[in-house]
């Protein structure tokens, strides 16, 4: 039993019939691959039979990559991601990009090597030398695609699952081990001998087995990001999205998107193709690959401007690049439900843009049906089961996983609100996580950190090992004259002997600002207990000689503001124990509008130049531009934000080089005399959008 499920129990609750269809349509695609592409045609497969990213004759059939990653869905996806995973592919540039054992090669060698690759590996498994397969080093590259290509031809040998992740967790769910890097077809080798060993899953086949783990321990983020995403100008293309069954969006001139493997290729991109939209070109990089990266089961909005919701959809299939559509040829399958349809009484702001988050909640508000009440629904029961943000589950995985972490990052980047964010879902209040009601969440804050299961500290240069472990200090209770000291618990002491008297429950400490207290001074020997296999380790304390340990439902979470000081400066021994999460500017969190100046194209662009003449750890955060949980919406509070928190804070950062801060600021800072420069609110945007953006709001809103 893992995860509290037994997989016994749920194996006998499978419906195996309804998993009938399903195998049908995957022998058909087998059958497809195989005729097309049969074993023995493998020795002289040409290059342009195999490979994406060149033109084919007309009515011939797919290449054997295209085939396998978009059309066999049934026999298990290997869709997401970059065409890298094909080990070489054409770039729509007409480069070559090789796998990096074929990069020395002209592509049409790097081609023979690869193919005599994938014939060796045929061949061995076909003779049942399997650990043959584990030493071809170029199908190393692209182990999705090989293991559905084994799993394709040698079904009886390889389970149709091929993510490395997801395998590592079913083997460990089935009680397995998972090894590091090992080689493409050996977890998945691994697993079917677990499966056959298993009398639950006698008689089943390799598909139903996938079906099976994925229905009910699906290793996939528990919540994963909805998106609102527009249906062309005003929404003027909804009548044929919504008839056709699928989502598009522009920027054609990008071509396929899957040849791109980060969001920095795909901004490089941008900047080529879309020169007056450079300002938020690295936002807009990590929407579109965010939108080709939807997984059927996904959720999104559709809307038209600012305050009209079209419909609610779900993600039917996988991301298409259909070049043959006049405009807007990059195309997501979806299932609609216009019943969702409504005006909603509060215009969302970050909705100018093609792309915008959807709060879990607000959209649970959306379907809910209750029409102009979208931001106005009553809040969510305490107690409520509440699907976690994904930052929020990320920390707590962490957690889970180490025992203790650091979120750094940048000043105002959020980092305390995150650690917060983690306390209240352990406690049990997730409904208050949505930001929908910022008092709802002070006040259940004040509630959990008045209790005595989550205790928050901020370390400081005079913090000591007799504050956070243990230490004589004045009585002041002692009666008589003169100074009286006795021993008194600090506060993680006191937490341990709480979280020791109630084992079921998770008891978690909060450290703000965890490096500007000196560390190996502070936590003293307890830095040892930390680690989850020394919980419950006795050590004899040095101060009172009690024996103390550290139990193992305990949990910390430090944050750090990297500006300030790096990770690097930290301990050694404080580092090895330490989870670190990096917690970054969000420019989805202050999309808006202040006049003329797109405010997630300016804190973006800001924070480029900052990045490329100091570093990443001096970036600003996106809270200097929100109030009350909002961005910023007016003159006033742009200009007061800009010139008293801001600037000043930039100019620290420069250390009183003009030079520098010219270099930022650029037009905002006076050359003669090094100084930034004052306007009014009512010039202000205009100032900036002329200084750090161009025409970068999306035109799809």
């Amino acid at each position: 039993m893992t995860g509290g499920v037994d997989v016994r129990t749920a194996a006998g609750r499978f419906d195996r019939t309804a998993v009938a269809e399903i195998e049908s349509a995957a022998e058909e695609e087998r059958e497809r691959v195989l005729s097309h592409f049969p074993l023995e045609g493998w020795k002289t497969l040409p290059l342009e039979r195999y490979a994406l990213g060149q033109p084919a004759p007309a009515g011939s059939e797919p290449a054997y990559c295209r085939l396998l990653e978009f059309l066999t869905p049934n026999l298990g996806s290997i869709k997401g991601g970059s065409a890298a995973k094909h080990i070489m592919y054409r770039h729509n540039s007409g480069e070559w990009r090789l796998a990096a054992p074929l990069r020395k090669a002209d592509p049409r060698d790097a081609w023979e090597e690869l193919r005599s690759q994938f014939v060796a590996a045929f061949d061995a498994v076909a003779a049942g030398d399997f650990e043959a397969v584990d030493e071809l080093s170029a199908l190393r590259f692209g182990p999705a695609l090989v293991t559905k290509s084994l799993a394709v031809y040698f079904p009886e040998h390889f389970l149709p699952v091929y993510s490395a992740e997801h395998l590592r967790r079913f083997l460990i769910q089935l009680g397995g081990t998972a090894e590091a890097d090992s080689p493409p077809s050996r977890p998945t080798r691994r697993l079917l001998e677990i499966v056959r060993s298993r009398p639950e899953f006698e008689g089943w086949g390799g598909l139903e087995v996938m079906t099976f783990l994925y229905q009910d321990f699906d290793p996939r983020p528990r919540q994963r990001t909805i998106w609102k995403i527009a249906p062309g100008e005003r929404g003027r293309l909804w009548d044929e999205c919504r008839d056709g069954g699928f989502i598009c969006v522009g920027w054609d001139e990008l071509g396929d998107l899957s040849q791109y493997q980060s969001d920095t290729e795909l901004k490089d991109a941008l900047d080529r193709g879309y020169p007056g939209g450079s300002g938020g070109s690295l936002t807009t990089a990590r929407r579109l690959l965010a939108f080709r990266d939807l997984e059927p089961g996904d959720r999104i909005v559709a809307n038209r401007g600012i305050d009209e919701v079209l419909a609610t959809g779900t993600v039917a299939g996988s991301y298409q690049f259909v070049p043959d559509r006049p405009e807007y040829q990059h195309i997501v399958p979806v299932t609609w439900d216009p019943s969702h349809a409504q005006k909603l009484s509060k215009p969302q702001r970050g909705w100018r843009s093609t792309f915008a988050r959807v709060d879990p909640a607000t959209f649970a508000r959306f379907t809910a049906q209750q029409p102009n009440t979208a931001q106005g629904a009553g809040p969510v029961q305490p107690g409520t089961p509440v699907a976690l943000p994904e930052d929020v589950q990320a920390v707590l995985d962490a957690l889970e996983r180490k025992g203790q972490i650091i979120l750094h990052g940048p000043p105002g980047t959020g980092k305390t609100r995150l650690a917060l964010g983690a306390a209240l879902a352990l406690a049990g209040r997730a409904d208050v996580l949505d930001g929908s009601e910022p008092e709802r969440r002070t006040e259940a804050q004040a509630e959990v950190l008045s209790g005595d299961r989550v205790r928050l500290v901020t370390f400081h240069p005079s913090y000591g090992y007799e504050d956070f472990v243990e230490g004589f200090k004045p009585d002041l209770d002692a009666k008589g004259s003169g100074l009286t000291l006795a021993l008194a618990n600090g506060l993680f002491h006191t937490l341990c002997s709480r979280a020791a008297d109630h084992p079921d429950q998770t008891f978690l400490l909060i450290i703000d600002e965890i490096n500007r207290g000196d560390l190996p001074r502070i936590f003293g020997e307890l830095i040892t207990l930390l680690e989850l296999d020394k919980r419950n380790l006795p050590v004899d304390l040095p101060v009172s000689k009690r024996s103390f340990s550290v139990p193992p439902n305990v949990r910390i979470i430090g944050t750090m503001n990297t500006a300030d000081r790096s990770i690097s400066h930290l301990d050694a021994a404080v580092r090895r124990r330490f989870a670190f999460l990096p917690v970054g500017p969000d420019s989805d969190a202050v999309s808006g509008t202040v006049g003329p100046l797109d405010l997630a194209a300016f804190f973006e662009s800001l924070n480029s130049r900052i990045a490329r003449h100091l570093d990443t750890d001096h970036q600003i955060g996106h809270a200097y531009l929100m109030r009350d949980g909002e961005p910023i919406a007016t003159e006033e509070d742009l200009a007061a934000a800009f010139h008293h928190e801001v600037v000043p804070l930039l100019e620290d950062y420069c250390l009183g080089r003009a030079d520098l801060l010219h270099r930022i600021l650029g037009g905002l800072v006076d050359l003669d005399t090094g100084r930034p420069v004052l306007m009014s609110p009512q010039d202000l945007p205009d100032a900036l959008a002329t200084e750090f953006t161009s025409d970068t709001t999306g035109p799809d809103a």
